[in-house]
């Protein structure tokens, strides 16, 4: 355990190093007892968002004809969610999806069935790289429903998701939070802004966080430390220039998860194993995951007399992604024999991205016709080396548990020093393990995107809105192979083999949006999305091979139909859609040498949600999801290897058909506010062929809030209150992720 005290005090070292010169930044020079409050004191924050940060969304969300859910800064205050992942578990018909073998392990959301991990942006520039993304500079998160390539570029067959960072503001202030819970759960937050009154103003957020896995002894650890500076010149002129940069980093012991019950070792059936909860197959000797994230950006914009806007961000953003981790396989049939073959998964991943978007925007009259107008162009080049750790040991998959008569009686087993091999019941974390890891680059990955649109609100009439929008894009991505010049060893400079994809694709959007009053309308909205071979440049999921480099980019199409009120003096709304998506040329495999653009899959569902104020005291988000994603493609589809599997009406993987989630609170007294939440979803397959799944489940979480003052308050949040069991991800094949128990997070908040 000495190395986990090592931890805590390297973390804590880093928390009050950040603490006391983020503090001496924002209050230097001026008498913190003076500093005045922030004017949200005199108002509350709300759960609902009356208009998008995405300045592509021309008019109020209300009068928008698309799906828009807004996770809001209130929200993320009352539930204390840390990362992403955990923000998106109270918005409905998002799932996520997990990591292995050339997946990597980072965030993989799936929005309405598809899946959007390189669909993720951050201020509206595309952020693709994989990474497991933190919540301290987030000021809001916004999911856009359906297919969206319009609004950025290849991607967003189901959505995508904008994360609105924090960004200086016009009052002095200094904020934060200290928390401390089970499960050695500590995290510090400190934000402070400063206002020089001269036409600059500036912001800093830093943050130290650790944590084990809760209900899970000797397994995962979390540890995080980051850091956010911005300063904004020209607050009080036309022209505005923004400096931000973000840095996280990253030093866990990550999950191993939980292998399926798969009795025969085919990889093609069962649910998770029935083993106690918290249960951990990882080994500490070998097991990381170190990531860092760089993201710098300038803005320059420049607000015109006549009431246009002209904006140019550049950003620069750099990432690493490097982990071995334990994936509890189930292929060996040794589930069977009471053993699981702790199987390495690893990953080497380097990003370098370069992005410049250049948007004019404005408003003006084609006699009594009122336009809303956005206009642009977009480049980027991103450029990936990955690779992977190899583990030498002189062993087989077979050998590691034993193979035919030796899995019961094995000569390489539990209980031998090689540290592949433990009880699936009574796994020893700190196992011996002496094996050789090798690590090395095995491609590169460039990728460069250039993209122009032009986006169009019409206002007939204040009761009729029609939108219109077209974006083209050029695509081309290259991958290198890289030679190994010997079995130990690779080489990044040896002549490779080369693999280029290029094409050239057009997405649209319309919408037609009818106001019988102001506070209500109606919609109905077309959209298109396409998504291109190698749309996250290696760096995800969807990379480029030679058997379908030529494959043209998968189409998919959305038609919605909705409605969005405001209620209760306008404290509230709610939102209500029926919708189709259609993916009509999915890549498949017809022999194992072969794909081609022949599979489809469609999803029908419906929406409903209601966010804000029910009275000055009661506050409530919920939301509910209907999901029928149906394969609709070849009956039968061969896998790469060549057996034949049937997909057609089965149901997609990642998807649950019903899903729900609420959070409430309620102000019992001028101080005192409780609150609570509850999160649902039906079972969800692993597999196409619908044979691996995860049974569906029900969490509830409570809140409590006492204010001391105007300055402090004290929360406590008690998470998965019933200590249910549960899976948060199903993957393909071998294993699923065992959700975290029950656990409990008391805060002191604080703002001047």
């Amino acid at each position: 355990m000495s190395f986990i005290k090592t931890r805590k005090k390297i973390v804590s070292s880093a928390l009050l190093s950040s603490l006391s010169i983020a503090s001496g930044t924002v209050i230097a020079g001026q008498d913190a007892a003076n500093l005045p409050t922030i004017s949200a004191h005199g108002l509350e924050a709300s759960l609902k968002v009356d208009k998008s940060a995405n300045s592509k969304y021309l008019v109020p969300l209300l009068d928008t004809a698309k799906s828009v859910d807004v996770i809001s800064s209130k929200l993320i205050k009352d539930t204390q969610v840390t990362t992403l992942s955990d923000a998106l578990r109270t918005v409905p018909g998002i799932t996520l999806g997990a990591g292995e073998g050339g997946n990597p392990n980072g965030d993989r959301p799936f929005i309405r069935g598809y899946n959007s991990e390189s669909s993720i942006y951050v201020d509206g520039v595309r952020n693709a790289t994989s990474q497991q993304r933190e919540m301290f500079d987030v000021e809001q998160v916004e999911v856009t429903k359906g297919s969206a390539s319009t609004l950025g570029g290849g991607g967003s067959t189901g959505g995508n998701i904008n994360i609105i960072t924090k960004l200086p503001k016009l009052t002095d202030a200094v904020e934060g939070s200290i928390s401390s819970g089970t499960d050695d759960y500590r995290r510090i937050v400190l934000d402070g802004n400063k206002n020089f009154d001269n036409g600059i103003a500036s912001r800093v957020v830093v943050m130290g966080h650790q944590n084990t896995k809760a209900g899970q002894k000797d397994g995962a650890e979390y540890n995080r430390v980051g850091i956010a500076p911005s300063i904004i010149f020209g607050t009080n002129s036309p022209t505005k220039a923004t400096l931000s940069y973000y840095y996280l980093r990253t030093n866990d012991t990550p999950d191993s998860g939980v292998p399926y019950s798969n009795p025969k070792g085919t990889g093609v059936y069962g649910k998770p194993v029935d083993v106690k909860q918290g249960i951990y197959y990882g080994l500490h000797n070998r097991d990381f995951q170190k990531q860092e994230n760089h993201i710098g950006t300038f803005k320059l914009e420049h607000a015109f007399d006549n009431g246009f806007n002209l904006s140019n961000i550049v950003t620069y953003n750099r990432s690493k992604n490097d982990y071995i981790w334990t994936q509890p396989d189930d292929s060996q049939g040794d589930v069977t024999y009471g053993k699981v073959w702790r199987r390495a998964n690893s990953s080497i991943t380097d990003t370098e991205t370069f992005a410049d978007q250049l948007a004019l925007q404005g408003k003006f009259n084609t006699g009594s016709i009122t336009h809303r107008l956005s206009l642009g162009a977009d480049y980027s080049h991103q450029a990936t080396d990955k690779g992977s750790y190899g583990v030498t040991s002189g062993l087989s998959a077979a050998q590691s548990c034993g193979t035919g008569t030796n899995k019961t009686n094995p000569t390489y087993g539990i209980g031998t020093t090689n540290g592949y091999c433990t009880s699936l019941y009574n796994p020893n974390s700190y196992d011996a393990w002496s094996s050789k890891l090798i690590s090395g680059y095995t491609l590169k990955n460039t990728t460069k995107n250039t993209g122009l649109y032009i986006l169009d609100n019409i206002e007939f009439t204040p009761q009729w809105l029609l939108d219109l929008g077209v974006r083209w894009d050029n695509f081309n991505t290259k991958q290198y192979n890289y030679a190994t010049v010997s079995s130990t060893a690779y080489t990044a400079m040896a002549i490779p083999t080369t693999v280029i994809s290029k094409s050239n694709f057009f997405s649209y959007t319309a919408g037609l949006t009818y106001k019988p009053v102001e506070q209500g309308s109606i919609y109905a909205s077309f959209a298109t999305s396409a998504n291109p071979v190698g749309i996250s440049a290696g760096d995800g999921s969807e990379s480029i091979a030679e058997i379908y480099k030529a494959l043209q980019p998968e189409k998919a199409r959305t038609f919605e139909i909705g409605t969005k009120w405001d209620l209760f003096d306008r404290r509230a709304n709610v939102t209500a859609a029926v919708f189709r998506t259609e993916k009509q040329n999915t890549r498949i495999a017809v022999s194992p040498t072969q794909y081609t653009n022949g599979g489809a899959s469609r999803v029908n569902g419906f929406e409903f949600g209601l966010n804000g104020n029910i009275t000055n005291n009661w506050d409530i988000t919920l939301g509910y999801s209907y999901l029928d994603a149906i394969q609709s493609g070849n009956p039968g589809v061969s896998t790469r290897d060549g057996s034949a599997i049937q997909t057609r009406g089965k149901q997609l993987p990642n998807v649950p058909k019903n899903s729900a989630t609420l959070w409430s609170t309620y102000k019992i007294t001028p101080k005192l506010t409780l609150g609570g939440g509850v999160v649902a979803s039906d079972k969800v397959y692993g597999s196409t062929t619908n044979t691996l799944w995860v049974s569906g489940y029900t969490r509830y979480d409570v809140m409590a809030r006492y204010a001391i003052n105007k300055n402090i308050d004290i929360q406590l949040n008690v998470n998965n209150v019933s200590n249910t069991r549960y899976f948060t991800k199903a993957y393909a094949s071998h294993y699923a992720t065992e959700a975290e128990g029950r656990n409990g997070v008391l805060t002191l908040n604080f703002k001047y």
